[in-house]
C-alpha cells in the first residue's frame, strides 16, 4: 500500500505535513543544535570526507547539518511532503551544496535500500519504529553500513501497558478527524507541562534536535504506525549482527526514544 492510501485509510501519520509547518521556525539556533547532536553522539568534530546516509530524513534538518559538517548525503523518506521538506531546506540553507541528494524511498524496501550501497555514517532517529515493520526496517538498515562504520538510531522505548495506551491514542488521532482536536485538548496540559518543568529544572528550554515542544507534541500525538523496544533488545539486535555499542542515551525508562550509536566490526 502506497503512502496516500496508509494515510487515507487511517494506518499512517502524515509526518510530513507537520516538518512543512516546523519549517517556519526553523533558527539558525536550531541548526547548530543539531550539528552539536551530532557531533555529540558521533564523537566527532567533522564529518568531512564521510558519506551520511539519512534514512527517514523528515524535515531535513540532519542532513543539512551533516552536510555543514562536511559530508557527502544521501537523504530519503517515504513521506512526499517530508522529502519537499528536505528539498526546501536544502533550498533554503545550502542551495549550492552538490554533496547532497534528496529522493523518495522506503527503508522496508530491500531493493531499493540495498541499491544505496554502504555509508560511513547510517542515520535514522525516530524513524524505524514508526514503518509498521521495525524488525524489517533494522535488517535493511544494517545492511547500509560500511565495515568500521557507525550506525545511529533512535527508537521508542518500550514502557509496557503506557506503550499500549499510547498506542490505542495513536491510532485514534489517525482514524477520527474528530477526535484529533479532543486527544490534543486532553493531553496537551501534560506533554507540553512536563516537557517545559523538566527543560525548566535542567535550564535547557530548547529542545537538543531543533524540534519545538508544540511540533514535538503533535508528532508524538499522531506518530502511527508505532512499535517500542527495550534499550538491551534494540543492542541484543544488533550486536548480534556484529555491531558494537559506541554509546548510548536512555530516557530514563520513561516515555521518548533511546539513543544508540553502533560500530560495524572491520572485516
Amino acid at each position: 500500500m502506497g503512502h496516500a492510501a496508509e494515510v487515507e485509510s487511517g494506518q499512517r501519520f502524515e509526518f510530513g505535513e507537520n516538518w512543512v509547518r516546523f519549517l517556519s521556525e526553523l533558527s539558525d539556533e536550531k541548526i547548530a543544535a543539531a550539528e552539536a547532536s551530532l557531533k555529540r553522539m558521533l564523537g566527532v568534530e567533522s564529518l568531512q570526507g564521510k558519506t551520511f546516509l539519512d534514512a527517514g530524513s523528515g524535515s531535513g534538518l540532519f542532513s543539512l547539518a551533516a552536510a555543514r559538517l562536511g559530508a557527502t548525503v544521501h537523504s530519503f523518506d517515504f513521506d512526499p511532503s517530508s522529502v519537499k521538506c528536505t528539498e526546501r531546506i536544502k533550498q533554503l540553507k545550502f542551495p549550492d551544496c552538490e554533496r547532497w541528494r534528496i529522493e523518495s524511498g522506503s527503508v522496508l524496501d530491500q531493493g531499493y535500500v540495498s541499491a544505496l550501497g554502504a555509508f560511513d555514517v547510517v542515520y535514522s532517529w525516530g524513524v524505524l519504529h514508526h514503518t509498521g515493520d521495525m524488525a524489517g526496517a533494522f535488517a535493511n538498515i544494517a545492511g547500509c553500513v560500511k565495515p568500521g562504520g557507525l550506525l545511529f538510531v533512535a527508537i521508542y522505548n518500550d514502557q509496557g501497558w503506557v506503550s499500549r495506551y499510547w498506542t490505542w491514542v495513536k491510532r485514534l488521532y489517525n482514524r477520527s478527524n474528530v477526535a484529533k482536536p479532543v486527544l490534543i485538548a486532553c493531553h496537551a496540559p501534560y506533554l507540553l507541562g512536563l516537557r517545559w518543568l523538566v527543560r525548566a529544572i535542567s535550564g535547557r528550554l530548547s529542545i537538543e534536535r531543533g524540534m519545538t515542544i508544540w511540533y514535538d507534541m503533535i508528532d508524538w500525538l499522531g506518530g502511527y504506525p508505532f512499535e517500542v523496544a527495550k534499550p538491551e533488545q534494540v543492542f541484543a539486535y544488533f550486536r548480534d549482527r556484529g555491531f558494537t555499542l559506541t554509546e548510548m542515551t536512555t530516557c530514563g525508562g520513561r516515555m521518548g526514544c533511546n539513543e544508540f550509536v553502533f560500530r560495524l566490526a572491520s572485516r
